[in-house]
């Protein structure tokens, strides 16, 4: 009996080692892929950004935008100080990050508290016809060549399973033709104004503030990237790049994904994007501390830390970072109206141009009618001439590429856009596009924008090309 109970007690301890050296390998593996700091990175970062950036109630927050995402997530906890405009997540009860709403700045991890920052609040001015305000035009006054009736369907479809996050979970859509607004709607329970999370969208204005600010300063386009930064603004990995075959890269390859750096683009939890936005302080130099790989401007590959290379390049370009961090507002947003909008920065004071632009749906649809008029506003400019063509001009002439303009996706690119062979999407269409179903679709021959806003984390739930192709059969021709 004795012996009996000696064995089960040093099988217990066996067991018992067993599954301590488990966890231990188990948590290891956690701490060394950082998952646990860019879990609550991303949950910190997330909704102090939904709340204050964009205007959103905090309480469903985390149920709605974080918890969905990723199991990994289960583990996270939430604080909102509204007072210092923070949020503060932890891992398994440990490993605490905090964002804090800064001016200019939007949302940064690993700050502190400024006592200047003023959160943004949803408001409309639904007095006026859009793009002066908000009030997009009646019905009745489409005119004979909109199919009102089916318009009205496919809006109305867009938004089945609207706040489910196993369903479409749709956010916004607009409409426009003509420079009239024909759709603007918002999610039930949303309010209007609410700045949403463009997500890659992102990357397309971040190529259009660059295309204006190398106009405005006298930067050649093929100019070399290491050349590109004014005296005493170049970031120190500028000097490793001159060593070696990175000193040929151009503004112009950057604007068109052409770098040729040994980057990858992976949404795990471990992967380089979340590791890039929530693990690193600055985004850029993560990013062009990858080795060249492909020659310069000889291989089109999608990566987000591209368009963070691009950000660091705008930044040297000023002689200070305040300036730097207004130029969006000042030189984009305010031009249009654009009054909800806020490009964030990380924590080293770059631009996220990759990922981290908010705005309203209305906000969203001026910025691809300003694309589609190809940067002019009211009859002035705001973009220097030439942006659609550089926009729509694909980056190589063979392969991915050729679906792939300016920071810009050539949707209806007929080889290799991502809606090929889709019946009813144009081949001129170029669009913003970003992660978990967001889009701002510009079509030139059909003087139309359509916008669709979500938080799609099943992309079976959403089809872009189609919900495009529907909405154009409802237009003019």
């Amino acid at each position: 009996m004795v012996q009996g109970l000696r064995g089960w007690r040093r099988a217990g301890f066996a067991l018992a080692s067993v599954l301590l050296a488990v966890v231990l390998l188990v948590g290891g593996a956690l701490l060394y892929l950082g998952i646990p700091q860019n879990a609550a990175g991303m949950a910190a970062k997330g909704v102090c950004s939904a709340a204050f950036v964009a205007g959103r109630p905090v309480q469903n927050l985390l149920a709605d935008d974080v918890l969905p995402a990723s199991p990994v997530l289960q583990a996270i906890s939430l604080s909102v100080d509204a007072q210092q405009h923070s949020v503060t997540a932890r891992f398994a009860g440990a490993f605490a990050r905090r964002a804090v709403l800064l001016p200019h700045r939007g949302c940064v991890l690993d700050q502190e508290p400024d006592a200047s920052a003023r959160p943004y609040v949803p408001t409309v001015d639904a007095s006026r016809p859009w793009p002066r305000g908000e009030a997009a035009v009646p019905p009745a006054q489409w005119g004979p060549g909109v199919d009102a009736a089916r318009l009205q369907q496919v809006a109305d479809a867009a938004f089945v399973g609207a706040g489910d996050p196993l369903a479409g979970n749709a956010r916004g859509l607009a409409v426009v033709q003509g420079g009239r607004l024909l759709v603007l709607r918002d999610a039930p329970g949303w309010a209007p104004g609410t700045g949403l999370h463009g997500w890659s969208m992102t990357k397309t204005v971040t190529g259009m503030l660059t295309y204006k600010l190398a106009a405005q300063t006298g930067l050649p386009l093929d100019a070399a990237v290491v050349d590109a930064f004014l005296p005493g603004r170049a970031p120190v990995w500028v000097a490793d790049w001159r060593q070696d075959a990175r000193k040929g890269i151009t503004v112009s390859d950057l604007l068109y994904m052409r770098d040729g750096l040994a980057s990858t683009e992976d949404y795990a939890p471990w992967g380089s994007v979340p590791h890039m936005l929530w693990g690193e302080p600055d985004t850029a130099a993560w990013a062009a501390r990858h080795p060249g790989e492909a020659a310069p401007g000889t291989r089109w590959r999608y990566l987000s830390a591209t368009a963070n290379v691009l950000a660091a390049v705008a930044r040297g370009r000023f002689a200070s970072d305040a300036a730097y961090w207004a130029y969006p507002q000042t030189a984009l947003f305010d031009p249009i109206g654009a009054r909800s909008a806020v490009l964030e920065t990380d924590a080293s004071g770059n631009w996220v141009g990759s990922s981290y632009l908010w705005a309203s749906v209305g906000d969203w649809a001026r910025l691809g009618q300003l694309m589609l008029q190809d940067g002019q506003w009211n009859g002035a400019p705001v973009l220097p001439p030439g942006w659609l063509q550089r926009a729509s001009t694909p980056a190589t002439a063979q392969g991915e590429g050729q679906g792939y303009g300016a920071m810009s996706w050539l949707m209806g690119q007929p080889t290799d856009g991502m809606c090929k062979g889709m019946p009813g999407v144009p081949p001129d269409t170029v669009a913003m596009s970003g992660h978990w179903g967001q889009m701002v679709a510009v079509v030139p021959s059909r003087n139309a924008v359509v916008v669709r806003l979500g938080w799609t984390f099943k992309r079976d739930q959403f089809d872009g090309c189609r919900l495009l192709a529907d909405v154009l059969s409802a237009l003019a021709k």
